[in-house]
């Protein structure tokens, strides 16, 4: 059956954020059975190419099995959305594509690899420092991984950005990350003629700000091939040291996690799990010990409200018998005793300045959490409804404005993440659109009635005459609220007034 088929397969899943189809390619070993052992993955992120449509992605799929083909190992080839160097849609299509290929495929979730060249250099830099504690090793090669001095090199580009672009640029500038790789195994890779190299060098600087020194990989000088391209030699070498790297596995709970952020997006590295941030968009940083002599978890944070210490069964190392103590900060407390399946779970809170052991609970309170956070494009990272007015605008300017946006917005959803936005008329929105989706909504409240439904409790007063946000009010005739907020009717979803995303 095609199910057991090897070689080069092409397979494909359901997106949920917009229900399109989304193809991925598989190279699949010859020793491969179903049902059979756990077998490593490694993901390939491919480069630029915006002719890469998915009839010619299909192709090469069928013809190419890469670069990179570890003996006994499942090599997943992402799409990626097309050519957007796996940002937004493309970022959650890894991990749509991973959970679509484990129903198949027996995957070992210790032994994942994530690589890339060029813009799929960029993207493995991306999915490294965001998400550490899902890989046993990241490689990537060339790519970008921050905005500023890339575009300067790459471009001659010298940006000059507003101040809410550039404490936006946190969300992907891996430099703003690098302290994530003291738990993640990496081999960098560049041709030492190519002007990408600047990529690694960017972030070997930033690593060895935190006392870290990257293994960078370089293609010899000598040969005019490494400007932009693996020199064979250099595909030996990067071999050898992931396959011994993944050959050990990805250690579950390594006995320290340093891990930074600037979003509850990315939130986790390994048994750490940031739940709460004192201000968005400012670094939060948690560096977090085991004392094993001690039984107890020592942990440093800054710009931090929440936090977890999760252990899977199996996987701490505390002492059994007895409660470990958490040193948080300097202010020791009691945690709750381990599991006898070795598993460990603890959450604490700061509340008035003071640590505390915290509940679980699924509050819907109104407060930033892990998706729930913004900014408008968070909402484009989940299943998503446009939601048309039908009604009459407050004023024809206004509603001429939001009616080019939409069109505009569902357009560059085709054409920048290859997947048709659903769309639905604002008095057909049921309970179950509520439930599912994050609910885009253009016009105002005279000329969509979902709006009108909600606007009484959102964070905005808008009538024909003024916009008021707090205590500022603009004049409505030329002036729309653009924002992202929980959704009134579903605090676990958003409701986004008038924006497609804006990346």
């Amino acid at each position: 059956p095609w199910l057991a088929q090897t070689g080069l397969v092409v397979r494909a899943y359901q997106s949920k954020i917009d229900g399109s189809i989304q193809p991925y390619g598989l190279v699949v070993p010859a020793n491969f059975v179903p049902n059979g052992p756990l077998m490593r993955m490694d993901f390939w992120a491919h480069g630029r190419g915006e002719k890469l449509t998915e009839l010619s992605f299909l192709d090469q799929r069928h013809k190419s099995p890469g670069q990179f083909t570890p003996p006994g190992a499942l090599v997943l080839h992402l799409y990626g959305r097309y050519c957007c160097a796996n940002k937004l849609a493309g970022e959650v299509d890894l991990f749509e594509a991973l959970a679509h290929a484990k129903k198949y495929y027996p995957i070992d979730d210790r032994r994942l690899v994530v690589r890339g060249f060029s813009m799929g250099g960029a993207a493995c830099w991306q999915f490294a420092v965001h998400y550490p504690g899902v890989w046993a090793a990241a490689a990537p090669g060339a790519g970008f991984s921050e905005t500023p001095e890339f575009l300067k090199v790459f471009q001659k580009e010298d940006v000059k950005p507003t101040w809410f672009e550039r404490k936006l640029w946190h969300m992907y500038d891996c430099t703003d990350y690098a302290v994530n790789l003291f738990n993640l195994p990496t081999v960098a890779y560049s041709g030492e003629a190519d002007r990408q190299k600047q990529a690694a060098d960017v972030m070997a600087k930033a690593a060895a700000a935190e006392g870290l020194q990257l293994t960078h990989i370089l293609g010899p000088l000598y040969d005019p091939n490494t400007a932009h391209r693996y020199h064979a030699d250099s595909i030996v070498e990067i071999n050898r040291r992931i396959d011994g790297i993944v050959a050990l596995g990805k250690d579950p709970a390594p006995d320290a996690v340093k891990f930074t952020t600037w979003t509850l997006r990315y939130n986790q590295s390994h048994w750490v799990r940031l739940d709460g941030l004192e201000e968005h968009w400012n670094r939060a940083r948690v560096d977090a010990t085991q004392v094993f002599a001690e039984n107890l978890v020592r942990v440093k944070t800054a710009n931090v409200s929440a936090f977890s210490l999760i252990f899977p069964a199996g996987s701490c190392k505390l002492l059994q018998g007895s409660a470990p103590k958490v040193l948080v900060d300097n202010q020791k407390l009691d945690a709750p005793p381990l599991e006898t399946d070795r598993s460990w779970t603890a959450h604490f809170r700061k509340l008035a300045g003071k640590w505390a052991l915290a509940a679980v609970s699924d509050d819907v309170s109104l407060r930033k959490r892990h998706g729930l956070q913004g900014p408008i494009d968070d909402a484009f990272l989940d299943s998503f409804l446009m939601v048309r007015p039908t009604g009459a605008p407050l004023n024809d300017r206004v509603g001429k404005w939001a009616d080019t946006e939409m069109k505009h917005a569902v357009e560059h959803w085709r054409r920048q993440y290859r997947g048709d936005a659903r769309v639905k008329d604002d008095l057909t929105i049921t309970d179950a659109d509520i439930a599912q989706h994050n609910l885009v909504l253009w016009g105002d409240p005279a000329s969509n009635k979902f709006l009108a439904r909600v606007l009484d409790r959102l964070p905005v007063r808008w009538d024909a005459q003024q916009v008021r946000i707090g205590a500022v009010g603009y004049p409505a005739t030329h002036h729309v609220p653009v924002l992202i907020f929980p959704n009134p009717l579903n605090p676990k979803k958003y409701v986004v007034l008038n924006s497609g995303f804006t990346f």
